[in-house]
């Protein structure tokens, strides 16, 4: 695959004054976001940077800088809603939207005026043609005065609305793919790692497939192995050895280099949810596992670090052969890793975790935006102190994602509701703290869900999609909810959670808030609601998918 150099040169060719970049709270918005910032700093652009973790907060940023600025960057935001009818921009308003999120909303396609969207040139967007979709004005007041007699809507009519309800699905595209034509123009290996890394945070949060993931891996491969390879002058070599990157086959452990082997395996959804390690007979299955691979308890419960050499040369294949006796097939993965030096060794998904730690802190430290800055600057080879708190915030988080997950099991907490199933958090429950964050309430809903699969004898729910809530805001008595498709192999996963979610607060007259970017079809679904309108809502939710 090509990247076009169109999507940066347009960026740089018409900033004439300072921008404006909001950026989304997540990894992905991040890295993109990092890219542009080292571009803009070779074209000496002036750019302001605010973060915005919702459309509240986008509103309130232009509404302060509309004033000041002309052109806006929108990272991860923006393009699944009809930006121009929400933010009431003057007509010298400019707008470039660089957003992962889908449906892309077809009117910003279809803009060519105030909104660009910046994807590949050659990206097949199947869009259907304009004059489908938009019709005179002559012809619209025919269709009205029609429905005014009382008539049925004409088909054209009901087609229209309801792909301006649902806007219009389209193929799946990183933003790094649109912003990925920078490596191969500036050659820095910085882009390269942060493209690697928002890759590895899409995977990691189930928004591509996995052979979607496979497939932009060895695109980057080749990136990889071209910008870092051994050269004989010294300078270069020692330039490399500073910073260089890595392709290999790794273990499908989390943090495992930076924990002991143990707690990754014990701390990891994928094993833990195939052993069971929240019943007696999974911690027995560990101790099968840790002894079919003659690993001394001693050696794997220290830190990683620490095990000795010999042990750790053949790891990697001891464990894919053990793991393959006790149905964990999957446990090796193409993935990257980035030297710093000789000391310093970590994975892309080591980044994604320690990065989205950070960002999700519940520790108060000054400014709403403290959590932000330190999330960007952890992506920076020169703050390796912050990657390393990040580091420890990721493995508290996964520790109490699988204490939850196990408490929620063995309590029976998942219920099946008919249609869906559904698990809620009670305040005072361990930990709860952390699960009034979004993301750390999709990846606890996740491994939940992929847990409950593997213990449940019930063939129907299996198949069942997942409904999560957990406590938000005590004082203002608001619960935080997410919606996740049913656990399945299929690369074919629909959420369609969206419309019945707004249905059911409609006829409730629930008090919701859809303030969260992912208003995906291929994702999770996540809104806030009052705690107690949650009844009635769950009521109209069944009623509606039964």
């Amino acid at each position: 695959v090509r990247f076009d150099t169109y999507v940066v040169n347009t960026i740089l060719l018409l900033f004439l004054q300072r921008v404006l970049l909001l950026v989304a709270s997540d990894v992905d918005a991040l890295c993109a976001c990092k890219i542009l910032q080292a571009l803009f700093q070779c074209d000496h652009v002036q750019y302001t940077l605010v973060p915005v973790s919702g459309w509240q907060e986008l509103e309130t940023a232009f509404l302060e800088h509309k004033d000041q600025f002309k052109y806006f960057v929108l990272i991860n935001c923006g393009a699944n809603v009809d930006l121009l009818e929400i933010l009431q921009p003057e007509e010298d308003t400019f707008f470039f939207v660089c957003d992962s999120h889908r449906p892309i909303n077809v009117v910003n396609v279809y803009n060519e005026t105030q909104i660009k969207l910046l994807v590949k040139p050659d990206d097949d967007l199947d869009v259907p043609a304009y004059d489908d979709i938009f019709r005179d004005e002559e012809e619209e007041e025919e269709e009205s005065e029609a429905e005014s007699d009382g008539s049925e809507p004409s088909d054209k009519r009901r087609r229209f609305e309801e792909v301006c309800f649902f806007c219009f699905s389209l193929k799946r595209n990183k933003i790094m793919r649109a912003l990925c034509s920078s490596i191969l123009s500036f050659y820095l290996n910085d882009m390269l790692w942060w493209a690697i890394v928002g890759l590895t945070d899409q995977w990691v949060q189930d928004k591509i497939t996995q052979m979607k993931y496979v497939t932009d891996i060895g695109i980057l491969q080749r990136h990889v192995s071209r910008h870092n390879h051994r050269n004989e002058d010294e300078e270069n070599s020692l330039s490399i050895d500073c910073m260089r990157i890595a392709f290999e086959y790794d273990l499908r452990l989390a943090l495992y280099q930076h924990w002991s082997l143990y707690e990754s395996l014990c701390n990891t959804s994928y094993t833990s949810a195939n052993l069971k390690l929240w019943s007696v007979q999974g911690q027995k299955r560990l101790q099968e596992f840790l002894a079919d691979m003659g690993l001394p308890l001693k050696q794997v419960k220290q830190k990683f670090n620490s095990m000795d050499i010999s042990l750790k040369e053949n790891l990697k294949e001891m464990i894919e052969e053990s793991a393959s006796k006790f149905g964990m097939k999957d446990l090796r993965v193409q993935t990257f890793s980035i030297h710093f030096g000789f000391k310093n060794k970590f994975l892309a998904s080591d980044i994604v975790y320690a990065t989205a730690s950070l960002m999700e802190s519940i520790e108060k430290e000054g400014p709403e935006t403290t959590n932000f800055i330190k999330a960007l600057d952890s992506l920076s080879r020169g703050n390796l102190d912050k990657l390393h708190q990040g580091l420890d915030l990721a493995k508290k988080q996964l520790r109490a994602i699988q204490q939850t997950v196990a408490s929620c099991i063995c309590t029976n907490l998942v219920i099946s509701q008919g249609p869906f199933l559904y698990c809620s958090l009670m305040e005072g429950t361990p930990d709860v703290r952390l699960f009034s964050k979004p993301v750390s309430l999709c990846l606890l809903s996740k491994y939940l869900l992929k847990s409950f699969v593997c213990s449940t004898k019930n063939k129907r729910c299996k198949l069942l999609p997942l409904i999560m809530a957990a406590p938000m805001d005590v004082e203002q008595g608001t619960v935080i909810m997410v919606g996740i498709p049913p656990e399945t192999e299929s690369s074919d996963k629909k959420n369609f959670f969206g419309r019945a979610f707004e249905k059911a607060a409609e006829s409730t007259n629930s008090r919701t808030l859809h303030n969260h970017f992912d208003m995906s079809i291929f994702h999770v679904l996540v809104i806030e609601l009052k705690t107690e309108d949650r009844s009635k809502f769950l009521d109209a939710l069944i009623s509606l998918l039964s």
